[in-house]
This record gives C-alpha cells, structure tokens and sequence, in this order.
C-alpha cells in the first residue's frame, strides 16, 4: 500500500515535467487570442486586435519558431517555453520572443568588449 501511495506521488509529481523535444511544442493559442480579443474591447481601444489577427500573428510566430527551433540550446528552449505558458495562456508569440531576447543577450555577452584609449599607444610614436 504504501508502495503504492510513493509510487502514485512519484508519477503524479512527474506529470508537471515538461519534456522540450526537437520539435516545437504545440500550442493551444486559440483561448489566450479570444482572451486578448475581449480585453482589448472592454479596455475600449481604438484599435484592438481582432481574433484572426491575434490567430495570424501566432502561426506566424509558430512558422518562424520551426526553423530557430532546433537551433535553440535545450536550456534556452526549456526556460522559454515556461515563460511562454506561464499562467495558462501559451503563446508562440511569446516564445519566439523569449528565444530571440536570449539570443540578442548571448550575443552581446560574446562580443569582445571595448577598452579605452591605451596610454602606451600614443608612447610608442
């Protein structure tokens, strides 16, 4: 019984683990599109974002995400993908700019950083 209980603990705590493969993750977008949809209306915007725009806007992302995807460090894929459905509105919108952010931020952290006018150099002429 009590074999039982851990193991039943064991798998069920198992459940939240979301494994990143080489694919992208599918998904379900079309709550969180009519969820912005009725926000940006009872928020009375001029020019809020229609349900195909916002649905349009996240297959866009979803295309561009299949071929960044396998290119994307599994820590990076994984950290974003949380990010991207944290709270329970997923997003691809939200993850490509996740990826894209941390690809940006690596890049400036391998750039040669810039030091100051060597007092030597103007010494040597």
């Amino acid at each position: 019984m009590k074999i039982a209980a851990l193991s039943a603990a064991f798998l069920g705590s198992q459940l939240f683990v979301m494994p990143v493969s080489d694919r992208v993750p599918e998904l379900k977008v079309e709550a969180q599109c009519q969820a912005t949809t009725a926000t940006d209306k009872a928020m009375g915007l001029a020019e809020s974002q229609s349900f195909a725009d916002c649905m349009r806007d996240e297959t866009n992302a979803q295309q561009q995400l299949q071929t960044l995807w396998t290119a994307t460090s599994s820590p990076v894929r994984d950290s974003c993908l949380g990010e991207a459905t944290d709270e329970g509105s997923p997003s691809y919108v939200d993850l490509l700019t996740c990826i894209q952010m941390r690809e940006v931020a690596n890049a400036m952290e391998t750039t040669p950083k810039l030091r100051g006018a060597s007092k030597n150099r103007n010494k040597q002429q």
